[in-house]
């Protein structure tokens, strides 16, 4: 039952896990903690505590982001014209190259439009060729009547009279070519929105999100696939202008998920938008990564932490040791007045049941942070090296006070602020387990 009235403890003074904290009160008063202590019962209860040795040194500093994947020259296909499908070439997760075709439309229709365009040009063109025709045949008739004219064997009028027509068989000329070339600029629309009806890919990648089926009518609109290259993706993060001020492009990155054997890949920071929301204020950061054996999926949700640098050196604690006093509203750490170099240190382990001490003396000390780091904090006004108190700290209460200690190294202080909600309620679950089983096997 010490076990999880440390982790009570722990918890009541982060402001995390709420709900498991009731779940913890809970199972205390359920436990065989009274039957234990029944002969004690006029004795004052001496808490227990965890505690751990403060370090000195410089404390990384990082930004912890929330990022999101996505596929290298990853894009999204729609139709760009509206007709029926009739074959699909490919499935989720095939392999396609640029250019390579994924989904047939019904063309009839536009090979019949495309056959009409091509029958206008036609006439388009013929319409041209007669037009020139007939402007070489009134050039010629003008060429003879001028000849005539100079010799005085033809009237002025006459001669106006062919120059009139010699102009306008040249307008019609203009005329007839301009339609050509509308015709033609019809017949290369009409086959493209041919070719259309066979959408392809704009790059090589991995098909994925299908929504394509035989006998669906799409358009313009309607998302039909997404493709990219899976052998590298990007991790995008938001940075706000505040962050602008202290993060850079270069800087080293650590990406975290479930999904990496190793649980955590390192990368440097590739790009920073510098443009930014007009309304949020805020701007976007890219992450290049290789993704050879694709365990980063495209859409996953990955933390994303930036090390932007190091705080002075001064003495490191854990974050859980940083106390509010509810007496004078400081905040500070309850420091060991006795040294526990002596008492070995449990190894870590997945918990930590190693004995208790004799009760030893605490003090609160009030300190000034200089950093806070994910996982601990900067600090003056404690020694490097003192034991500080990192969960249990409302059970000792006031400015000094008496407790049961077991030490225990970073690595577990680490765990135990890393636990997410649903992992510290299956220990509870399964210590309260195992507790019942041992109860039931000593009553036999």
């Amino acid at each position: 039952m010490t076990q999880l009235s440390l982790i009570r403890n722990h918890f009541s003074i982060t402001g995390y896990f709420l709900l498991v904290i009731l779940l913890y009160s809970l199972l205390a008063g359920c436990s065989g903690t009274e039957n234990r202590n029944s002969g004690n019962a006029g004795e004052r209860l001496i808490p227990a505590v965890e505690a751990v040795q403060a370090r000195y040194g410089a404390l990384p500093l990082t930004e912890r982001l929330s990022g999101v994947t996505r596929a290298w020259n990853q894009v999204e296909l729609y139709p760009q014209i509206s007709a029926p499908i009739v074959k699909v070439y490919v499935q989720n997760g095939d392999l396609v190259a640029f250019d390579d075709p994924l989904v047939q439309l019904r063309d009839a229709e536009f090979r019949e439009q495309l056959k009409q365009a091509e029958a206008n040009y036609q006439v388009a063109l013929a319409q041209a060729r007669q037009a020139d025709a007939e402007l070489k045949r009134i050039e010629s008739e003008l060429k003879r009547v001028t000849s005539l004219a100079e010799k005085d064997l033809v009237s002025p009028t006459e001669l106006e009279n062919i120059q009139t027509k010699a102009i306008a068989a040249e307008a019609d000329v203009e005329l007839f070519q301009a339609r050509v070339n509308q015709a033609q600029a019809v017949v290369d629309q009409r086959k493209e929105e041919l070719s259309r009806t066979v959408m392809r890919a704009p790059v090589d990648g991995t098909i994925g999100n299908r929504n394509a089926e035989i006998g669906m009518m799409v358009g313009p609109g309607m998302r039909l696939f997404t493709l990219g290259e899976l052998d590298s993706v990007r991790v995008e993060v938001i940075l706000t202008d505040q962050m602008l001020n202290y993060i850079e492009i270069g800087q080293r990155t650590e990406i975290r998920t479930a999904n990496l054997p190793s649980g955590v890949m390192t990368a440097s920071l590739s790009r920073i938008s510098p443009f930014l929301h007009p309304v949020t204020h805020s701007t976007e950061a890219e992450i290049d990564l290789a993704n050879l054996e694709h365990y980063l999926k495209p859409g996953m949700f990955v933390t994303v932490d930036i090390h932007y640098g190091e705080s002075e050196k001064a003495t490191l604690v854990p974050l859980s040791a940083l106390y509010e006093n509810p007496l004078t509203g400081g905040t500070g750490l309850y420091v060991s007045r006795d040294t526990l170099d002596r008492i070995p240190v449990e190894p870590f382990g997945h918990s930590q049941t190693g004995g208790l001490t004799d009760p030893i003396p605490f003090e609160f000390v009030p300190v000034e942070i200089i950093a806070r780091g994910r996982m601990s904090a900067g600090i003056r006004g404690v020694k490097p090296e003192s034991w500080v108190v990192t969960i249990g700290q409302d059970l000792l209460g006031g400015e000094s006070g008496q407790a049961k200690v077991r030490p225990v190294n970073w690595k577990w202080v680490e765990y135990l602020q890393n636990l997410q909600r649903e992992d510290l309620m299956m220990e509870v679950i399964q210590e309260r387990r195992v507790a019942k089983k041992d109860s039931v096997g000593s009553d036999i």
